[in-house]
C-alpha cells in the first residue's frame, strides 16, 4: 500500500513516455490523431489522480524536480530583471535569488529560494536551503525596496533554512528572526507566494505579507512529515501519519486563515506547464497588488502585524 502510495504519478508517467514514443515515430496524420487520443486520457488521467491526492501525496508533488522555481517566475511575470548578489558582509548565497524588476511595467522587488534541477546545479544552490547570508541579502533587497517603495514579491520553496555548523556559527537563528522583524515593518506591499516547499523558519524568514498565497499542491509546515515522524515515533516510516495531523495542505492553511488563497495548478501540478501556472498565478498577484495599493501603508502594516498576531488561537484545543 506504502509504495503504490507513493508511486501514484506512474500511470501518467507511462501515459507520457507512449505519447514521446509515437511523437518521434513518423506517421502522418494517422499518428497524430493517435498521439491526440492519447493526451487526451493523459489528461483525464492527471485530473482523476490530482483531484485525490492524500496529505502525504502532497509533498511528494511539491517536491517534484520539475516544478518552476523562483527564476522560472521571473521569467514569466517580470521584465528587465536585475539580480543582487552577496550581502555586502560574507558572501552571495545562491539559495536565494534576489533583485529587481518589472511587473506589468512597474518595478518591483522580488526574492525567492532556489533549488537545482539537476546534481550540479542542486549542489550549487544549497538544494534551496539558505545559509545566513541569503537572508541578509534578502534584507539588503528589501531595504532597497522600502527606501524606493517597490512593492516586494516573495517565493517560497525551501526544505528548510540550512543546519550546517558554519551557518549557525554565521548567525542563522539571528539573521532569520532579523528577516522576520524587518518584513514586519515595511511599509510597502508583501505579496508571498508559497510556490512547493514551505519549510520551518526558513521558509517563514521571506514570509511575512500582507497577502499570502499557496499554489494548490504545495505544503507549508514548521517541519517536514519525515521529521515530525522521527520526533514523536522515532519512525520516519510513520511520515503519512504525520502528514495527515500536522495540517500541512492549502487546502487545511485556508481553513486555518494562515493564508488567504489558493492558487490553481494545472492537471498534473506546476510542474506540467510553467507557463500556464504563471498566468493562472499572475491574476492573483496583480489582483494582491492592487489591493494593497489602495490601503494606506500605515494601515497596510497594521494590518499586517495584526494578520500574523492572530494565527494560533482557536476556540478549542486541537490535538492529533
Amino acid at each position: 500500500m506504502a509504495a503504490e502510495e507513493d508511486d501514484f504519478e506512474r500511470p501518467p508517467r507511462e501515459l507520457e513516455r507512449k505519447i514521446e514514443e509515437l511523437s518521434g515515430v513518423p506517421g502522418g496524420d494517422d499518428r497524430a490523431e493517435e498521439i491526440a487520443r492519447y493526451q487526451k486520457r493523459l489528461d483525464a488521467l492527471r485530473q482523476e489522480v490530482y483531484s485525490r491526492l492524500t496529505p502525504w501525496q502532497r509533498p511528494l508533488v511539491a517536491r517534484h524536480p520539475r516544478r518552476p522555481y523562483t527564476l522560472d517566475y521571473i521569467q514569466h511575470l517580470l521584465t528587465d530583471f536585475t539580480e543582487i548578489h552577496g550581502d555586502r558582509k560574507f558572501a552571495d548565497d545562491p539559495a536565494i535569488v534576489a533583485g529587481f524588476g518589472l511587473y506589468k511595467g512597474a518595478p518591483v522587488a522580488v526574492i525567492g529560494h532556489q533549488k537545482g534541477r539537476d546534481t550540479k546545479e542542486k549542489v550549487h544552490r544549497n538544494f534551496g536551503m539558505p545559509r545566513p547570508e541569503g537572508y541578509r541579502k534578502a534584507m539588503r533587497v528589501m531595504e532597497i525596496a522600502e527606501k524606493f517603495q517597490r512593492p516586494l514579491f516573495t517565493f517560497v520553496d525551501t526544505p528548510g533554512a540550512y543546519p550546517g555548523k558554519d551557518a549557525e556559527e554565521r548567525g542563522q537563528a539571528e539573521a532569520i528572526a532579523a528577516s522576520l522583524r524587518l518584513m514586519s515593518r515595511l511599509s510597502v506591499p508583501i505579496v508571498v507566494t508559497v510556490t512547493g516547499e514551505g519549510g520551518s523558519g526558513g521558509a517563514l524568514a521571506i514570509a511575512v505579507g500582507d497577502r499570502v498565497l499557496m499554489l494548490e499542491h504545495a505544503v507549508y509546515s514548521v517541519i517536514s512529515p519525515e521529521g515530525c515522524a522521527a520526533i514523536l515515533w522515532s519512525d520516519q516510516s510513520k511520515a503519512r501519519e504525520a502528514a495527515r495531523a500536522m495540517r500541512i495542505t492549502a487546502g487545511d492553511l485556508k481553513e486555518l486563515d494562515i493564508i488567504d488563497a489558493i492558487v490553481p495548478e494545472p492537471p498534473g501540478g506546476a510542474q506540467v506547464d510553467h507557463s500556464r501556472q504563471a498566468r493562472t498565478l499572475d491574476e492573483f498577484l496583480l489582483g494582491s497588488l492592487e489591493t494593497l495599493r489602495a490601503v494606506p501603508p500605515d494601515e497596510r502594516v497594521e494590518r499586517r502585524y495584526q494578520k500574523f498576531r492572530r494565527m494560533g488561537k482557536f476556540g478549542q484545543a486541537r490535538f492529533f
